[in-house]
């Protein structure tokens, strides 16, 4: 199936989307996707200071103009910035009355504790919950359990859907595999009992060559995951950063679009556009797909994010 580019539309996307009336704020992650729908959100992360939270708004004021169906907001490694991660959360909800997403890992924490986390993030008008096993804190180099709290993400995710059963919960999915599974199969079964455990969606890592995720998905079908599974984005900004974070999480690079990003090497803003050129084939061949919706990695920026959408079609 070939690509389905709409280049140089500009402003027309934006005011499309615009004119497209979203769902009420108060829903849940599953009420995002279904027929006649496809589900858009972002992923934002915690400022450390107060000029980076202005920072983050603006790009924010920008994002929601194509009125996202909800926004989600990762934390530092073993919890380090929850009531950051709570205040940005809770101060998008308010401000654009849109639907939210806290993250939430096992890292560090007692059921007790995520229960509070929980019950406070409830208070402040957060119903949906991207529900992770975490990785290990800085300076260690595997995940510990902490003694009175949980082991695995599908254990989070029926500890939420037990205590708070009107939440919406997100998981994880590694079209490429998590680095620390033995093989695909084991991955997957993972997978499935964090669906099979309440999750409503499936939010996958981030990946650079679509043949992952078709491949990931038809491997979810086949052994009855029926959820919403929705790839997971990030435009690239420059070569280093993309490198970087794909040793991170183990994502394959392209040769072309390493090549690409190379001939670039001394030009940020020739390495831009190769990315954003890259993220909108990505997107728009997985609308063709009929995928339903996409999550966009954002790092709290907005150009990269802005591009793709304008320039790709988007099914709304």
């Amino acid at each position: 199936m070939g690509f389905v580019i709409c280049l140089g539309r500009g402003n027309k996307a934006l005011s499309q989307r615009r004119n497209f009336r979203r769902e009420p704020e108060q829903i849940t992650l599953a009420q995002a996707y279904g027929p006649g729908k496809f589900g858009l959100s972002f992923e934002l992360f915690p400022p450390k200071t107060t000029a980076g939270m202005t920072s983050l708004f603006k790009h924010v004021d920008r994002l929601v103009a194509f009125e996202p169906d909800y926004i989600t907001c990762t934390y530092g490694a073993g919890g380090t910035t929850q009531d950051r991660t709570l205040d940005v959360v809770a101060d998008v909800h308010k401000k654009y009355e849109l639907a939210v997403a806290t993250h939430l890992t096992c890292v560090g924490r007692t059921s007790d504790q995520l229960k509070a986390y929980l019950e406070q993030a409830r208070q402040r008008g957060v119903d949906n919950v991207v529900a992770l096993r975490g990785d290990p804190p800085q300076g260690e180099t595997e995940f510990r359990r902490t003694a009175g709290g949980f082991s695995y993400a599908n254990e989070l995710v029926a500890f939420i859907r037990r205590e708070f059963p009107d939440m919406g919960i997100a998981a994880g999915g590694y079209p490429e595999m998590h680095q620390e599974a033995p093989s695909l199969e084991v991955d997957l079964q993972n997978l499935k009992r964090k669906v099979d455990a309440g999750t409503d969606v499936v939010i996958t890592q981030l990946f650079y060559d679509n043949r992952d995720f078709l491949e990931f998905r038809e491997r979810c079908e086949q052994i009855g995951i029926r959820v919403p599974i929705i790839p997971g984005l990030l435009p690239v900004t420059n070569g280093r950063q993309v490198q970087r974070i794909a040793s991170l999480c183990g994502a394959k690079l392209p040769q072309q679009f390493v090549a690409d990003l190379e001939k670039y090497a001394d030009d940020a803003e020739g390495q831009f556009e190769v990315g954003v050129e890259h993220a909108t084939r990505q997107a728009a061949e997985l609308i063709a797909y009929e995928v339903p919706g996409i999550h966009f990695y954002v790092l709290n920026k907005s150009e990269a994010a802005l591009r793709v959408l304008n320039n790709a079609r988007l099914p709304r």
